[in-house]
């Protein structure tokens, strides 16, 4: 067996331990043995020790890896940072399990938790706060913390067969937090049906709502969606942080001459910017962020949004109710009674809507909004196909942009050298862009990947934007009077040096940005 001196040290540095590396080793067998597991790296589980000279741990540890099916390496680490590193397991699981270990058991205080608040509380509609008390309440207050504290978008609930599955949204991906049993589904859905004022009894079709939270004293909004599926309703939660620090247009990943376009045309005193993409591809923090960037002290800034995801200082914000008929083209209309100079329609969903943010850039507002597409090549065949005519649109529109996100690599990376099929497929990507054009890019020798580490499990940490962009000129709208499907619009803006998303994000792998391996997923 090796002496204490030769096995490395590793300093944990206070740093929390993810549960992807947690379910490798019990917590009673890591209290006992004084062990932790600190990572996986190339399919080795990392495991720091205390005391590595210990025989008897190290029996459980070739236990342990024979179990896993992975080699281990051991690692010294100092009795603080075992300490600090076992707290790690008092997580999601361990609250969980203690109110379900009082779910059959009469209402008693389970004290903790954020502070939720029914939807129209805060109108005055409501009574009082509801307080986390019963263990259904608790294991409800539970998952909303985890979520919000470990910055999930979203929240999945979904009955199985057998179990009830609670997913988190992180950085795009989805991933498993908790297993709860089947028959705490009705009470935990109940609970959540009362927070956002839905019927409890109608269990056939889908709802919708919303309430807040307070969570570690900062509020929080929840939008709800339940959807009736086999096993049960599957409950869908987006959460929306207000005071979430708005970030700048570099920050989001605009870069180069895709910035410059932007600024250009938030400079413009009227006009209509459109963005595209999925639900989940950034859109309203593009718009937020243009929004940040406008001059508000000489400018009157209105919204209208469903729902208001983030407050912005200097902007009238106001929500759209469409269950009291106060719709984004209702909306529309009394905002262009407000004196506005630039406005932000949060989505145009029909044709009232697209005429309505048409007619406002003709009358010289500068409109923000965004638009349902697959690219921003499809922004004026889906005007059009809503009703709007064909030369309404060229005086109007300045700037479509697409936009997708794309998940950002972690420090330590790993080093992927561009050999024959990489240059090939690079190549292939940029043929038909001009040379005048295609002289700019340089292909790196070498390009990076995610490479998964004790600190970042993923090998990826959050996530940035990467965009494509066409700018109106009298080409274009010579274009989109006579002919205006998107491959007549794409063979006029690669001549003009087009750079698609798929390439934005090449661009910013060889960078060192993103993983090469996410270019292929666009």
């Amino acid at each position: 067996m090796p002496s204490k001196t030769d096995i490395p040290t590793k300093n944990l540095e206070g740093k929390r331990l993810s549960y992807d590396v947690l379910k490798y080793v019990p917590k009673d067998s890591a209290s006992y043995y004084q062990f932790l597991p600190i990572g996986v790296t190339d399919g080795v589980l990392e495991l720091g020790m205390v005391d590595p000279e210990n025989i008897e741990a190290r029996d459980a540890i070739q236990f342990i890896s024979s179990k896993v099916a992975m080699p281990f390496k051991i690692f010294t680490i100092s009795q603080t940072d075992f300490t600090e590193g076992l707290k790690s397991y008092e997580g999601l699981s361990s609250e969980v399990d203690q109110a379900l270990n009082q779910f059959d058991a009469e209402d008693s205080p389970a004290p903790g938790g954020p502070e939720l608040i029914k939807d129209g509380e805060e109108r005055g509609e409501g009574k009082a706060n509801i307080i986390e008390e019963a263990p259904v309440t608790k294991i409800v207050g539970v998952i909303l913390q985890h979520a919000t504290s470990g910055n999930a978008s979203d929240i999945h609930i979904e009955p199985t067969a057998d179990k009830i599955k609670v997913r988190f949204r992180v950085d795009g991906t989805l991933f498993t937090s908790l297993f709860l049993p089947l028959q705490v589904h009705d009470a935990v859905v109940a609970r959540i049906k009362i927070l956002t004022n839905m019927k409890l009894d109608e269990k056939r079709k889908p709802q919708d709502g919303r309430f807040s939270a307070k969570v570690e004293g900062r509020k929080i909004d929840f939008r709800v969606s339940t959807f009736p599926t086999y096993f049960g309703e599957k409950v869908v939660m987006r959460i929306l942080d207000p005071d979430k620090k708005l970030v700048d247009l570099q920050s989001i990943g605009l870069t180069g001459k895709n910035l410059e376009r932007v600024k250009s045309a938030i400079e413009r005193p009227h006009g209509l910017i459109l963005l595209t993409g999925p639900t989940g591809s950034g859109k309203t923090t593009t718009l937020y962020s243009m929004l940040s960037a406008v001059d508000k002290e000489k400018s009157n800034a209105v919204s209208l949004e469903d729902p208001i995801e983030y407050d912005i200082p200097g902007v009238n914000q106001s929500q759209v109710r469409p269950e009291i008929d106060y719709t984004f083209a209702n909306g529309l209309r009394s905002i262009l009674r407000q004196d506005p100079d630039i406005i932000m329609v949060g989505e145009i969903r029909d044709a009232e809507t697209a005429r309505l943010a048409i007619q406002a850039s003709l009358t010289g507002h500068l409109v923000f909004s965004t638009i349902h597409t697959n690219s921003a090549m499809g922004v004026v065949p889906r005007l059009i196909d809503m009703g709007v005519e064909p030369y309404l649109i060229p005086p109007t529109l300045i700037l479509t942009i697409g936009q997708r996100l794309v998940p950002t690599i972690c420090e330590e990376k790993e080093v992927v050298p561009v050999e024959d099929s990489i240059k090939i497929m690079i190549e292939k990507q940029f043929a038909d862009l001009p040379d005048e054009y295609k002289k700019d890019i340089v292909t790196p020798e070498k390009v990076y990947g995610a490479k998964k580490s004790a600190t970042c499990p993923s090998g990826t940490r959050g996530r940035i934007g990467v965009f494509e962009m066409i700018e109106m000129d009298r080409e274009l709208e010579k274009i989109i009077l006579n002919s205006p499907s998107e491959g007549d619009i794409y063979e006029y803006v690669r001549s003009k040096g087009f750079i698609n998303m798929k390439e934005d994000a090449m661009l910013k792998a060889f960078e060192g940005v993103i993983p090469f391996e996410e270019v292929n997923k666009l």
